[in-house]
């Protein structure tokens, strides 16, 4: 279980007053719980998310309330330009009902058709939405790609391992990862320019048509 400190946020005071001191401003709410708006170190949160990311169960500790809370970090914005956070939303999700959740794919081993046939490993998706209880939510889905033997081979959304109390909202059959075979721009470029017969005969064609011209005009000169 990750934790996590927050405070109740004077409203008050001004947000960018509050991220000027190194303070992240955000919201906790949920179904069964009223809202609050909250304020917490940015950097601890920063630190916290990459490891619990928006699938894992937070126990969020509000300071003046004395409460702890089950929450997941269900929206955030960054800064476009820093890419630091600049507000969170945590959701107190009701722990007997199923819930949705962003989760990202690892890819692990190491696939025989890009070893050792110069294949590009392509990953169509790095991350897939699922429907599980709170505390059945996975923290990330493993994806192995030592199957891809041939450029044939693929990864589908159907081939993920995951346990019976997580469903993958998903269609089964939509690919997660292949091999393509490499591009072979350098062998077309090396290739001789092949010219068309018939393209030849016409130029050939044209140029006598332009000589007997020019040898009529000399003659009306005469």
């Amino acid at each position: 279980m990750f934790t996590l400190s927050a405070a109740i946020r004077n409203e008050k005071e001004k947000v960018k007053t509050l991220r000027e001191k190194g303070f992240l401003p955000a919201v906790l709410y949920g179904p069964k719980i009223k809202n609050f708006s909250l304020q917490l170190n940015e950097k601890e949160f920063e630190k916290l998310f990459k490891q619990a990311g928006e699938s894992s169960l937070i126990s969020l500790e509000i300071k003046d309330k004395k409460e702890k809370f089950l929450v997941l970090v269900h929206d955030f914005q960054k800064d476009p330009l820093k890419g630091n956070f600049i507000h969170v939303d945590f959701y107190q999700p009701a722990l007997d009902e199923e819930t949705e959740a962003t989760v990202p794919l690892e890819f692990i081993g190491e696939a025989p058709a890009v070893k050792e046939l110069s294949g590009t490993l392509v990953k169509n998706i790095s991350e897939v939405e699922v429907k599980a209880l709170p505390q059945n939510l996975p923290h990330e889905i493993k994806v192995d790609i030592s199957c891809l033997k041939t450029f044939d081979d693929s990864v589908l959304i159907k081939d993920l391992i995951i346990a019976k109390e997580v469903k993958i909202i998903k269609e089964p059959e939509e690919i997660v990862a292949l091999v393509t075979p490499p591009e072979k721009v350098e062998e077309e470029l090396e290739k001789p320019i092949e010219e068309k017969p018939e393209e030849v005969e016409k130029v050939e064609k044209e140029e006598k048509e332009e000589t007997e011209e020019e040898k009529t005009e000399k003659k009306e000169k005469e």
